[in-house]
């Protein structure tokens, strides 16, 4: 009789827990409170604000209604609204005092006021920069990016950071300081011919150090040319050699610089095409000459160029007779100076004087000498911080 007692137990338990005929199981509704806005200001107040920004409005658990920034003058400042955010699109100015206002409207209807003020920072001094390249311009495949500084740069890091360099093809590259007022970037190899190349300089705001500020950007859109032109001036073996993406296509006889008179001497090392002109004079007062040249092209601002000397003719080939340029004839000359683009490299070999910072006759090169600097240095010379 024991099993049966337990099955009418548990019979029962199972009738007991049933609904009564006719209850309701549906979920009982719960209402949900409706999200009030909370609005973020960037920067909502302050002193010594950078005038480059961020400057936005932010709103979670509804909608910007209105947002204005305003100077003191009420002069607002342009940006975009959305319905969760408002970016200011503008720089604003320094030592300005600026003003939030507006408005956000929760999910539950209520308002929310934007507001705030704070003032952007009172600068001891502004500097300014300087490109060497140009938008819209085409270089060689050698040509290094230089950024010169009206004033020298104590926060070299802060200012690295606003600097980028953008290419249309991959490209290894790196900045290095070789003053306290330059900085310059280069690839590591030659550029890839054809490659697009964005230079921008956002130092507007960025702290330089000492209490010295960027005063503007700087941009810059230009292009290496389709063709690598390299040329090859050997000192020993007196040639001049000129190839176009790894073609030779003129192999000329040349002199270079005395190598009995170190000031004469011309430098090795890769050197950089900047400037050209159809006909120069070249001066010296150390060495007392005065003659027109034709076809100059400046390779160094120690004042080496390759440039026809006709009178060198016939040394041309044999013998080093020049004061630190390469000379050609006229024909031959004319020949390179039509090939070449500011931005080709010259490849000085075989001297034994290097093209450096400052050689031996106390000259700087000026621009460029960065080709002469291995990688590892090279890289060492950046400001760049982990």
């Amino acid at each position: 009789m024991f099993r049966p007692l337990v099955l009418v137990a548990l019979l029962g338990l199972t009738a007991c827990s049933a609904a009564p005929e006719g209850a309701s199981t549906a979920p009982v509704e719960q209402t949900q409170e409706k999200a009030k806005a909370a609005v973020t200001v960037t920067p909502a107040s302050g002193e010594g604000i950078s005038p480059a920004g961020p400057f936005e409005v932010g709103v979670t658990g509804g909608a910007l209604t209105t947002v204005a920034l305003t100077n003191a003058e009420g002069k607002a400042v342009q940006g975009e609204l959305t319905a969760g955010r408002w970016v200011a699109t503008e720089d604003l100015g320094y030592d300005r005092l600026y003003t939030w206002s507006g408005s956000a409207k929760g999910e539950d209807g209520a308002e929310v006021p934007v507001s705030g003020s704070f003032r952007t920072v009172k600068p001891a001094k502004l500097t300014s920069a300087k490109l060497n390249v140009g938008d819209n311009q085409t270089y060689g495949v050698a040509m290094p990016l230089k950024v010169t500084f009206s004033a020298p740069v104590q926060d070299k890091a802060s200012v690295q950071k606003a600097m980028t360099v953008t290419t249309s093809v991959p490209t290894e590259g790196a900045w290095a300081w070789l003053s306290d007022t330059e900085a310059h970037w280069r690839p590591r190899e030659y550029w890839k011919p054809s490659t697009e190349v964005k230079l921008d300089v956002d130092v507007y705001g960025v702290p330089f150090g000492g209490g010295a500020y960027g005063k503007a950007d700087m941009h810059a859109q230009f292009k290496i040319a389709d063709r690598a032109l390299v040329a090859k001036a050997n000192t020993q073996t007196k040639r001049f050699e000129i190839y176009r993406d790894g073609t030779l296509l003129h192999n000329f006889p040349a002199s270079y610089g005395k190598e009995s008179v170190p000031g004469r001497v011309s430098r090795s090392g890769i050197h950089v095409v900047q400037q050209k002109e159809a006909s120069r004079r070249m001066k010296s007062t150390t060495y007392n000459y005065d003659v027109a040249v034709t076809w100059a092209v400046l390779i160094s601002q120690n004042g080496e160029f390759v440039h026809e000397n006709d009178k060198t003719i016939p040394q041309q080939g044999s013998e080093n007779v020049s004061h630190g340029c390469a000379n050609l004839s006229s024909d031959n000359a004319k020949t390179f100076y039509d090939l070449t683009m500011v931005g080709d490299p010259v490849e000085v070999t075989g001297s034994t004087i290097q093209l450096g910072a400052a050689d031996p006759s106390g000259v700087a090169p000026g621009d460029y000498w960065e080709w002469t600097i291995d990688w590892a240095t090279w890289t060492s010379k950046s400001a760049a911080t982990n």
